[in-house]
């Protein structure tokens, strides 16, 4: 595992929260109209409670893997936070945050820091680089990940 794909799998993972968040969402939506239709329907008066269940069971299953990719975006931002906390320039650390936990573009951040676009990558290319360094330093330390 190179650095970068290190650090971008946070980013993976909010997009996959993010797509998981939309679909719950147009879940409850159609759930809803599914209702408001058959409220209008003067065909039966009985209300078809276990399709309405059924339906109501898919979208908390959603839920339920939606809350377990959240878990793991925290447990990665957490573990990425603390690798890049091991980078010793101050404005290497500020680049590897503003663009791996808080996913900003290189425009963004370089207005922030008040540095052109060019420079904030080329020092992110610096950045991965002493990223690379703590990555094979905790390898060395625990044996876990190979790079």
């Amino acid at each position: 595992m190179t650095a970068l794909t290190f650090l971008s799998q946070g980013y993976k993972l909010e997009l996959q929260v993010q797509s998981k968040l939309q679909q719950i969402a147009d879940l409850r939506a159609l759930a809803t109209q599914v209702r408001s239709y058959s409220d209008q329907e003067p065909v039966s008066h009985t209300l078809d409670v276990t399709a309405m269940q059924s339906t109501i069971a898919k979208i908390v299953e959603e839920e339920e893997t939606l809350n377990a990719r959240i878990d793991a975006l925290v447990d990665a931002k957490r573990e990425i936070r603390e690798v890049i906390d091991c980078v010793e320039d101050v404005t290497l650390r500020l680049i590897l945050e503003k663009r791996h936990l808080l996913f900003q573009p290189w425009d963004e951040i370089a207005i922030d820091l008040g540095i052109t676009s060019r420079w904030a990558k080329d020092r992110h290319r610096e950045a991965l680089k002493a990223v690379e360094r703590v990555l094979e330093d905790r390898y060395h330390e625990e044996g876990a990940v190979s790079f």
